[in-house]
């Protein structure tokens, strides 16, 4: 009932993992998109074309739900964006999307899109491969000639049940939370964490389009 709502006002991007589709919602929501003037886009994380690759970061089985999910959304008529965490830093992009294209197109996604995201070094990443370096933060000096709405926080906040925060990567950050109005929210921020630098390298990393990396 959300989604239809939002449809009448807007467009509307779920991020899932896929799993949970059920027939009647997907129809439902077909439906809904089909009589609206604006899209119902769905962002399903995989992270790696096989299950040896994606399994041990999103749990056992997943890779076979989340392709059944896709499976799901293409025949409800949607183009999901498959999300692809890169899991190493020597990744080959033009591997890893050949990877995922002929994996899609083998279950029925004929017309894929992916969007690649870069290592966010927060959470499970820390140890997995590693935190960030102290240098790796924004100064004064990088943000000169750079244009500030490539950056999500410079014109969108996310609203929670604990409040309104500045992005949805910073949700776990105390000071990451504005207040609990938008308007109290909407007031410059800091760039002042680590996470930021990975945004100013690669653009809004939680827009749906992907963005290119920049020289820091």
């Amino acid at each position: 009932a959300i989604l239809e709502r939002t449809l009448q006002y807007g467009p509307a991007t779920v991020l899932t993992n896929g799993t949970v589709f059920k027939e009647d919602w997907l129809d439902r929501l077909a439906r809904a998109e089909a009589a609206s003037l604006y899209s119902l886009e769905f962002r399903v994380s995989i992270d790696g074309y096989t299950p040896q690759e994606n399994d041990p970061v999103r749990g056992s089985g997943t890779f076979d739900r989340a392709l059944a999910g896709v499976r799901q959304l293409v025949a409800h008529g949607f183009l999901p964006i498959i999300t692809v965490a890169r899991l190493r830093e020597d990744e080959d992009d033009a591997a890893l999307v050949e990877g995922f294209v002929r994996l899609l197109r083998a279950n029925g996604y004929d017309r894929p899109r992916l969007k690649i995201l870069p290592i966010l070094r927060l959470g499970a990443e820390v140890e997995r491969g590693r935190g960030y370096f102290a240098e790796e933060r924004i100064t004064s000096d990088m943000m000169a000639d750079y244009d500030p709405g490539r950056l999500l926080c410079h014109h969108s906040r996310i609203v929670t049940d604990r409040g309104i925060f500045v992005c949805p990567i910073l949700i776990e950050a105390p000071d990451a939370r504005l207040g609990d109005t938008l308007a109290e929210a909407l007031t410059a921020y800091p760039l002042r964490h680590h996470a930021c630098y990975t945004c100013y390298q690669y653009g809004a990393l939680c827009a749906n389009p992907s963005g290119g990396k920049r020289d820091a």
